[in-house]
């Protein structure tokens, strides 16, 4: 497996708080931590990134803690790695390429929640 120079730069996140408009008091939270890389886990990490709204609600999430369903209903199937992102009321699969990448993904929803909700412009 080929290193990933951004790794680094998330694994520093760990642990994390930052308030993200101090006057709305909405903040983000950074958990990541290397695992042994696994079927579920094959980039070798456990991460949470997350969005929240002044009463501790997450607005926005990435992490892998758990499977979720490609789709909605019966057709619906369950993939074996656990990589997902929470928007508000959605779950989604989330297809992780790099460090960076979901770095930059995070930052992307977290801005379109923040825009929608009149809180940036």
């Amino acid at each position: 497996m080929e290193r990933d120079p951004s790794l680094d730069a998330l694994l520093e996140l760990d642990g994390q708080v930052l308030v993200i408009d101090p006057e709305t008091k909405h903040w983000v939270r950074f958990v990541v931590r290397r695992v042994p890389a696994s079927e579920t886990k094959p980039h070798g990490l456990d991460y949470s990134l997350t969005l929240h709204g002044p009463d501790g609600e997450r607005l926005v999430g990435f992490d892998n803690a758990h499977a979720v369903r490609s789709r909605a209903g019966p057709g619906g199937k369950t993939g074996a790695a656990l990589d997902h992102k929470h928007r508000l009321k959605t779950v989604r699969p989330y297809k992780y390429k790099d460090a960076a990448t979901l770095l930059a993904d995070f930052w992307s929803a977290v801005d379109a929640v923040l825009r929608e909700k009149g809180i940036v412009s």
